[in-house]
């Protein structure tokens, strides 16, 4: 029998966080073994794990999955969360997509520098709700089920309310105005595995606070600062 499935990452959320939310809603259970120095980091690059000697990295059916697309889209393939034909793969690509860019955007926010914040909070809200809310809003509507894809749970779902939450913690009331985005979260959030993942004392991670953004800089040897200009290249590693 295959052994559970071994995550490499820091004690945080970081890029590890879908994999979580998708092995999650899978419900498979899975191993973390969390690093929370350089000096560890730095060892498991010696091993010779990292490909490209970075993270996220993780252990199933004898191989070491990296880049957290690969590792997401293997997964969900995996555990038949990656649609019944190339037509759905592809409507679910897109949209987890375009979920990256957002969820990218809100990921790197407690990296702002401390005068930076709120205008960065700003424009992520601005963006959620003007350029991509509205897509699921629209897709959700137009295909008259009750997930993005299909007539079943797949990934882009599990990305879809992972983000959703990642949005509500920035503002609460963020979905006001997308009534059938919140009736999504309310049904998927049900799902039984989902709901277990979702409860207090599931490895699900908390946000980024002030003692694990040291962390974080100290593994991975960067500064704040690093928020909007350089979005699309900030810290392969991380």
């Amino acid at each position: 029998m295959a052994g559970k499935p071994k995550l490499h990452y820091f004690n945080g959320r970081g890029r590890m966080e879908s994999i979580r939310w998708l092995l999650a809603a899978a419900g498979v259970e899975f191993e973390e073994e969390l690093f929370e120095t350089r000096e560890e980091f730095e060892k498991l690059i010696q091993g010779g794990v990292l490909m490209y000697e970075q993270v996220p990295v993780v252990e199933v059916d004898g191989m070491n999955l990296i880049e957290t697309r690969a590792i997401l889209r293997y997964l969900a393939a995996k555990y038949n969360l990656y649609g019944r034909n190339l037509q759905e793969q592809a409507w679910i690509d897109m949209y987890v997509e375009g979920l990256k860019d957002l969820s990218d955007m809100i990921m790197f926010l407690p990296l702002s520098l401390p005068g930076e914040k709120e205008m960065n909070l700003e424009y992520i809200l601005e963006r959620a709700t003007t350029r991509f809310f509205p897509v699921y809003e629209k897709a959700l509507r137009d295909h008259g089920q009750d997930f993005l894809v299909g007539d079943r749970l797949r990934w882009a779902d599990v990305q879809l309310l992972e983000v959703i939450f990642m949005a509500e913690e920035c503002k609460p009331s963020v979905l006001a105005g997308f009534p059938l985005l919140q009736e999504f979260k309310a049904r998927i959030s049900y799902i039984p595995t989902i709901c277990k993942f979702l409860q207090p004392g599931s490895q699900r991670k908390p946000p980024l606070d002030e003692g694990s953004i040291e962390t974080v800089k100290n593994i991975f040897k960067f500064e704040r600062g690093m928020f909007l200009k350089n979005m699309g290249t900030i810290v392969a590693e991380y």
